[in-house]
């Protein structure tokens, strides 16, 4: 189950909004719920956002000193109404249920009933004379705390690394999304690394088609019938009639055809499509790799008619 947060703010400022929903959204990317007041009516809603607050594996106040102000002295206010709440149950939860963000609170206030309770503190106040903005650093360690995780880094993945994994595995399984490797359309040209993936797919429903290729020689592939189709034959006319290519079909797995010829295959409906090969490039593993791809223009009959073609009447 992911982790919960309930995050618990003063509309300050548009910008001070603004931060907050920066700091959701870091944390939502990250894999978290995050609940935030926004979404609350304080009237018909108590009950679920009692359920809410109280459900919440961590608690963030973002503590900044109209925050202060208005859970001390403004008990009906929205703010004044979470910390009764919050205050309510605190002494149930473990201690690293609440934490606070102090920003733009240089003094690091906290509500008058919080602060015998010595909650667990992160600087997040802004030093614009000096430059000093926070950033990463906090970042992680209040990731670091709602995981509990030690403070001590010693035997941290540095987050950068962390991402740079996920961008590696992200980008693999983005040039492996199958979407990548098919054409509905009825008639098209294509360019197929066929190491990158186990095949092809041309058309759809009863007209799909799905074609595997490997390497056979510098100006010809192998084409298999494999991956659903039921035959496969190289065209060895030169001139031929559409209405009966399937008597180039074979039983055989494969067939051989280079380019500028054609291969006839048939899908498991009966249905057949015309494969000319254009172009070929052989995989060569020397200094500089070049990928194994095969070029080709298909056209898929519909009714044993070319595309784009009509019956006569």
């Amino acid at each position: 189950m992911k982790t919960s947060l309930f995050i618990s703010y003063a509309w300050t400022s548009d910008p001070h909004r603004a931060w907050v929903r920066l700091l959701v959204n870091q944390f939502r990317l990250l894999g978290y719920t995050v609940q935030i007041d926004a979404a609350v009516e304080y009237g018909s809603n108590l009950n679920s956002f009692m359920r809410e607050l109280t459900a919440a594996d961590h608690v963030l106040l973002i503590a900044d000193d109209n925050y202060v102000t208005r859970a001390d002295e403004m008990p009906n206010s929205g703010v004044g109404i979470e910390n009764r709440w919050i205050r309510s149950v605190f002494k149930e939860k473990p201690i690293s249920w609440l934490s606070a963000l102090f920003v733009n609170n240089p003094k690091y206030r906290l509500p008058a009933w919080l602060v015998d309770e010595n909650p667990k503190g992160f600087d997040f106040n802004s030093y614009v004379d000096r430059s000093d903005f926070p950033g990463v650093d906090q970042i992680e360690s209040l990731w670091r705390w709602v995981e509990g995780l030690p403070a001590d880094k010693a035997h941290a993945l540095p987050a950068s690394v962390l991402l740079e994994r996920i961008a590696r595995i992200e980008r693999i399984d983005a040039m492996r999304d199958p979407s990548n490797y098919a054409n509905p359309a009825l008639a098209d040209r294509v360019t197929f690394r066929h190491r990158d993936h186990n095949a092809y797919t041309l058309g759809h429903g009863e007209y799909e088609f799905k074609l595997a290729f490997s390497d056979h020689g510098d100006d010809s592939v192998y084409i298999y019938r494999d991956h659903g189709l039921h035959a496969v034959g190289l065209i060895t006319a030169r001139d031929f009639d559409r209405h009966t290519v399937d008597i180039f079909l074979r039983p055989g797995r494969t067939e051989k055809p280079r380019v500028g010829q054609s291969v006839v295959v048939m899908n498991s409906f009966g249905a057949l499509c015309i494969i000319e090969i254009e172009g070929v490039q052989r995989e060569t593993n020397a200094a500089k790799f070049v990928p194994g791809e095969v070029t080709f223009r298909y056209e898929i009959l519909i009714d044993l008619l070319p595309v784009n073609s009509t019956k006569s009447t």
